[in-house]
């Protein structure tokens, strides 16, 4: 009993880990996309997905400020048509403040999140953004 608990202590320290080495700037990364080009479904899950992978994602989720984002939308990224949810918020530093509002692209694969693009500059522009208070009011 002892070992599956140390067990299931290890998986949930290492999934942060995990994640984090998910988050590349190199979009055309190949090993990210399946290698076929067939039509990519809709996400219908993405808010509790998105919503789930920044708790684990953001240092501290509490205090997120000016939280806001688009519905996924079909965005071409790394050649491949894809959807894209974009989100912008603000997020609490570990001294208090707060820094400018970032601007983040959902990228989603087979109607599931894949990763988080750190600059959504280009898959983001255009988007139509709506208040997101779910994120703002994320607990520990």
């Amino acid at each position: 009993m002892r070992a599956r608990a140390s067990a299931r202590y290890l998986a949930v320290l290492l999934l942060p880990l995990l994640l984090a080495a998910c988050e590349t700037d190199d979009i055309s990364a190949s090993s990210f996309f399946p290698s076929d080009d067939k039509p990519q479904p809709f996400p219908s899950d993405y808010k509790p997905e998105i919503l789930a992978f920044m708790h684990t994602y953001l240092n501290n989720p509490v205090g997120v400020h000016d939280a806001v984002m688009a519905e996924p939308a079909q965005r071409t990224v790394g050649g491949r048509v894809r959807y894209v949810s974009c989100l912008r918020f603000s997020e609490r530093q570990s001294d208090g403040s707060y820094r400018e509002p970032r601007e983040r692209a959902i990228l989603f694969v087979d109607g599931r999140l894949d990763r988080v693009l750190p600059d959504g500059s280009d898959e983001c522009a255009g988007a139509v953004y709506a208040p997101f208070p779910e994120l703002q009011n994320m607990q520990r």
